[in-house]
């Protein structure tokens, strides 16, 4: 069997007091159109801990110094061709960071951002993702249910697997 090249990456779930939750708007370029509401992080580049990956990517894409350690909450694996380009798919770590709300402005420029396919950033309350009916995705695509869950039952003993 052949191996599978996967992209290790690691997302931040942040929250703010009233749980709302902070998504990156990716603008993905194919298929045309497609957009995806998704956590802000990125790749863990050769030679950095998932730990230090997500404090630069979150002071790159949001500009939140992350000092502490967070709690490891989920596991993605998704293993589809093209969705992550040079790779047969990506491994997602989620973390989960607790803040006061505050205006997201990463130390990236605008066209760095685009470069990365991030066109926006926006707070969502949990039932405004649960109720959303428009044409965007989230990620993971039933984003609702691991987050009310988070929310409820407070942090998983292991990191909890999600789907696509």
């Amino acid at each position: 069997m052949p191996s599978v090249n996967l992209r290790r990456s690691v997302r931040a779930i942040i929250l703010d007091e009233d749980d709302c939750i902070l998504l990156c708007r990716f603008a993905i370029p194919q298929p045309a159109g497609t957009v995806v509401w998704a956590a802000p992080g990125g790749g863990i580049e050769p030679g950095e801990t998932p730990l230090a990956a997500l404090r630069r990517e979150l002071l790159e894409e949001v500009g939140l110094v992350v000092r502490t350690d967070p709690p490891h909450v989920w596991h993605q694996e998704v293993v589809a061709p093209g969705h992550a380009e040079g790779y047969d798919g990506v491994i997602n770590d989620y973390f989960l960071v607790r803040t006061v709300n505050f205006s997201p402005r990463g130390t990236l420029t605008d066209d760095q951002l685009a470069a990365e396919n991030i066109s926006g950033l926006k707070w969502w309350h949990p039932n405004e993702v649960d109720a959303y009916a428009g044409p965007d995705l989230f990620s993971p695509r039933d984003l609702a249910t691991p987050l009310t869950a988070l929310i409820t039952s407070g942090v998983p003993a292991g990191p909890v697997r999600l789907g696509l």
